[in-house]
């Protein structure tokens, strides 16, 4: 027996060598750690269960049976991190450059349906240049199966990607399948066609960061939600999103009390929101002053950032936050502002996280751009996100909401928002006060001995009459006014109540949403 287990300890050493030394020191050069010293610094300390560590590719295809392929390039298990479960697989670039062949695939595709079926997180580490080629004739390479354990376990459990290298062709639509996207910058780059290619087949020239870099998907294609300056700051980014959400759809996210006092006032938003409808701020100040502890977890920070959405701690509960942030494009919702808050009202739905809504908008984009991109198409996932959601969905209108920018940020009780509370000087309407009155008085105004004086005495008569909450109140649009200091407050008592809500829909397959 003691020769059998010398047998087994050298066979497990060799194995979780990976490609061996000058491949891991190729890898280190390259400013990268290794799968296994990823899988380390991610997980908690002694965590983590290895399946299939003796897996190697089997394929007789070209060159392959002159290469060894330990675990054919992939490492898959389980582990915690913070306590809590979680699988995961990573790539591992010292074995074959991390490419996807059938022993590859399965495992990443065993990992994905372990996590569904135990009900766990899971977490993609990529760097791989892709299916090998080597074997992409070799019957069902069990590549694409990924995609398939995706889309069953999305809404089921979070799945998180982050890249951490080369993540090419077909591979790219495993991540894209996923919740959120987190990229290392400098070393992780996403692309369906590199920049050889592009420029053999277009002429077009291109850097691969310039092409698929982290700044590239996080703030012009929105591929990416997040990016790091390290990988350590990737995994800490992990580390931190996953506090936020809970195991799985049935279960609630962990309850965490940062120690601040929910009667704690906000007197401070009175500062924070100017008066004029046309002066900018940021919103996330705001956000931050609502908060535990003013920590606000931002996704796609850089990315449609008319548009803010992220997720907060209200007394300690996760809520997921939809807002305008008027310091771009006077918080405007764009074709890109409706699909970043569309998929996060769904992502919240999906996973029992409720929804706050910070309105402060003058409607969508004007322009033909807008038009020509089909802003019609994409504002209706807004409305639709809004309408399927089921969990509690409180709005709080901070200054302003004009015209179709109201539904879309949750300013409708027909189309289901459980609660609508609105700041002492916010508006509603079809336009602001200085656009109706121009449109329902210019004939008088044209005629005024000073038209510039008539006009600030017509808006602020209408402002008196129409747009302020208590006419809003007095109609039913809105559920109360809030004082700014006492807005922390109220949305704690808020959610708390809210968190009973039962919200039956009606039996179907599922819905089309108008992508």
């Amino acid at each position: 027996m003691e020769d059998e287990i010398k047998k087994y300890r050298e066979k497990k050493a060799e194995a979780e060598q990976g490609g061996g030394e000058a491949r891991i020191e190729a890898q280190h050069k390259k400013g990268k750690l290794t799968a296994r010293e990823r899988i380390t610094a991610l997980l908690d300390p002694d965590s983590f269960f290895e399946l299939n560590l003796f897996a190697e590719s089997s394929s007789q295809n070209f060159d392959m049976p002159e290469k060894k392929g330990p675990g054919d390039g992939v490492i898959a298990g389980w582990g915690k991190i913070a306590g809590r479960e979680v699988c995961l697989y990573a790539q591992d670039a010292t074995v074959l450059g991390g490419s996807i062949g059938p022993v590859h695939g399965r495992k990443m595709f065993a990992a994905a349906e372990l996590a569904r079926k135990r009900g766990v997180p899971l977490i993609g580490l990529l760097d791989s240049g892709g299916l090998r080629i080597q074997e992409a004739q070799a019957g069902p390479h069990g590549g694409e199966a990924i995609f398939l354990a995706n889309t069953l376990a999305s809404g089921i459990v979070p799945q998180i990607a982050v890249i951490l290298g080369p993540c090419a062709g077909v591979a790219v639509y495993s991540p894209a399948l996923m919740d959120f996207v987190i990229m290392a910058e400098g070393i992780g780059n996403m692309f369906i066609t590199g920049p050889k290619v592009i420029e053999e087949v277009t002429g077009e020239a291109i850097a691969l960061e310039a092409l698929g870099g982290a700044g590239v998907h996080c703030t012009r294609t929105g591929v990416a939600d997040l990016r790091g300056a390290s990988e350590q700051e990737c995994f800490a980014l992990v580390r931190e999103l996953l506090s936020y959400l809970p195991q799985n759809h049935l279960e609630a996210p962990p309850l965490v009390d940062l120690g601040d006092d929910p009667a704690r006032r906000t007197d401070s938003l009175a500062d924070l929101v100017p008066l004029d409808p046309r002066q900018p701020y940021d919103v996330r100040q705001v956000i931050q002053g609502l908060a535990d502890s003013g920590r606000y977890f931002e996704i796609k920070p850089e990315f449609a950032a008319e548009a803010s959405v992220g997720f907060i701690r209200l007394a300690g509960r996760t809520v997921g936050v939809i807002a305008n942030n008027p310091m771009h494009l006077a918080g405007s919702l764009t074709v890109d502002a409706s699909d970043k808050c569309a998929r996060h009202i769904r992502f919240c739905d999906c996973f029992n996280l409720p929804l706050l809504y910070l309105m402060d908008v003058p409607g969508y984009f004007p322009g033909v751009l807008q038009e020509h991109s089909g802003i019609i198409r994409h504002g209706a996932k807004m409305l639709y996100a809004f309408c399927e959601a089921s969990v509690p969905k409180v709005t709080l209108i901070l200054r302003k909401g004009y015209g179709g920018g109201i539904l879309a940020m949750g300013g409708s009780k027909a189309m289901g928002a459980d609660l609508i509370l609105a700041g002492p000087a916010a508006e509603m309407g079809v336009v602001g006060a200085e656009a109706a009155v121009n449109v329902l008085f210019h004939q008088e105004l044209e005629k005024a001995e000073d038209p510039d004086r008539a006009r600030a005495e017509k808006v602020q008569e209408f402002r008196e009459k129409f747009a302020n909450p208590y006419y809003s109140a007095r109609t039913g649009a809105i559920d109360d006014v809030v004082e700014p200091g006492e807005t922390r407050l109220r949305l704690i008592q808020a959610f708390a109540f809210f968190s009973g809500k039962h919200e039956l829909r009606p039996r179907k397959k599922h819905g089309n949403i108008p992508l």
